[in-house]
């Protein structure tokens, strides 16, 4: 079906004066003795274009106006009435592509975000989801644009694996057996499924991430992860998209470099490429929205001791819900004073004890500590999870051996630290958690297409 992109009308004033064709859905209408009005969006813009129907020239035109119907217009592009250098379309023939009834869902009034979680099928067609989703299209292109121009290669590690990233079992199963009677052990059940052995869906690609950069240098993974954690949360959901890079030749403070650069990076190409999302965003979820993604541009990002910050919130004239002490694990509420309250940017919390973080992370000389940092922002917290990685073999082992885990299972992880180990470095980024930052948004529910969280897989 030949038709203009409506965001090309907006954009390009040579077809001003010019018949076009144009294809969209109903957003709103209104109806007057002599003219009739139609907002229409096609998904290409946040931006609806206005057509205008004389209903000397297109009688009936109350079949056109139902909301949420699907119309093909043919018109006259010309000057907007009521926006500055803005265009409309002056109506001579428009079709119903598709009907919608009275009962559509998505009326005139704003519904809230709980609201059209009910409906995912159809909260894309909203301002909310079309501005989402478009800022989270563009930051994942400045993603790949920002690693592929730094000479990273993009790997894609597997989703079925046989081993658990974080140690911590919080995997899905994957098998073709399904519930069975008919076997005496677990370890008997998954002898005899597909693999033969127990696989699950990645919780992290860090792994194969790091086989791949032994050869290739720097590398990095954008793809889904799964994590079958009960966190009923703002900030979780069991299925997210995550990016992983892992860099050779890499000390911490050298991927805490990367990771700001990169985040700079995104950030910045946001402000530039959607100018009329980051309105909208500022204007309907977090005012101050682009001074706050302007700062983190423009600004050195802290790095705080995490001894440093036990110090700091214990001093804090605030009564937390979870008690401080050297040796827990930060909060959501720990790390939004500390972002909110304290230095109001971006903060890299480093060498956490190491009871409390993932075998694989380097152990510092003191011996309580590891190379580790969490780059915590406002109104989120945690959004990436960072650390060295251990070199040496003898160290690690009696890091899985404190945990309990398996060493058969890792012997090709082991395998890199006999045959030519490096000092190397890689973090975590979940994707969906950057998109809350810089949209003002505050439910993770509400920046991905299809939400999976714990009880619901509409």
């Amino acid at each position: 079906m030949k038709h203009i992109d409506i965001i090309d009308l907006m954009s390009d004033s040579s077809y001003l004066n010019k018949d076009v064709t144009v294809c969209g859905w109903v957003r709103t209408s209104r109806d007057s003795k002599n003219m009739a009005f139609i907002e229409l969006n096609d998904g290409t813009s946040l931006n609806h274009i206005q057509i205008v129907i004389d209903k000397a020239t297109i009688p009936n035109s109350k079949e056109y106006l139902k909301l949420g119907s699907s119309l093909k217009v043919i018109g006259t592009v010309v000057p907007s009435a009521v926006k500055n250098d803005g265009v409309e379309i002056n109506a001579k023939q428009i079709s119903v592509l598709g009907e919608c009834p009275d009962e559509y869902p998505l009326q005139k009034k704003r519904h809230t975000l709980e609201f059209l979680r009910t409906m995912p099928h159809l909260r894309v067609r909203t301002n909310t989801f079309n501005a989402v989703l478009r800022v989270r299209s563009k930051m994942a292109a400045a993603i790949h644009e920002y690693f592929q121009k730094n000479h990273y290669t993009y790997v894609h590690t597997p989703i079925l694996t046989a081993s658990d990233c974080e140690g911590a079992g919080e995997m899905f199963t994957a098998t073709t057996i399904g519930f069975s009677n008919e076997y005496k052990s677990a370890e008997e059940y998954f002898e005899n499924d597909f693999f033969g052995q127990r696989a699950g869906l990645s919780v992290s690609g860090q792994l194969e991430g790091e086989v791949a950069a032994m050869g290739l240098g720097k590398i990095y993974t954008f793809g889904p992860s799964f994590r079958a954690e009960n966190s009923n949360t703002p900030r979780h959901v069991a299925e997210f998209w995550h990016i992983e890079p892992e860099v050779a030749f890499a000390e911490l403070e050298d991927i805490i470099e990367i990771a700001e650069d990169m985040i700079k990076y995104i950030v910045k190409y946001v402000i530039d490429n959607c100018a009329c999302e980051l309105e909208f965003f500022e204007k309907h979820f977090e005012k101050g929205l682009r001074e706050k993604l302007e700062n983190v541009v423009s600004s050195d990002f802290v790095v705080l001791d995490y001894t440093d910050a036990i110090e700091l919130l214990k001093k804090a004239d605030v009564k937390f819900e979870y008690p401080v002490e050297w040796g827990c694990d930060l909060q959501t509420e720990h790390e939004r004073y500390i972002t909110e309250q304290v230095y109001n940017k971006p903060v890299f919390v480093t060498n956490y004890p190491k009871d409390i973080k993932s075998f694989y992370m380097k152990q510092n000389p003191d011996g309580k500590t590891v190379a580790a940092t969490d780059l915590l922002v406002p109104g989120v917290g945690e959004i990436i999870g960072c650390s060295e990685r251990e070199a040496d073999i003898d160290k690690l082992l009696n890091a899985m051996r404190s945990k309990n885990m398996s060493i058969d299972e890792y012997h090709d992880y082991l395998d890199l630290r006999k045959f030519g180990t490096v000092p190397h470095s890689g973090f975590g980024l979940g994707f969906e958690r950057i998109i809350m930052y810089v949209t003002g948004i505050s439910n993770i529910r509400d920046v991905i297409l299809y939400p999976r969280t714990v009880g619901s897989i509409r």
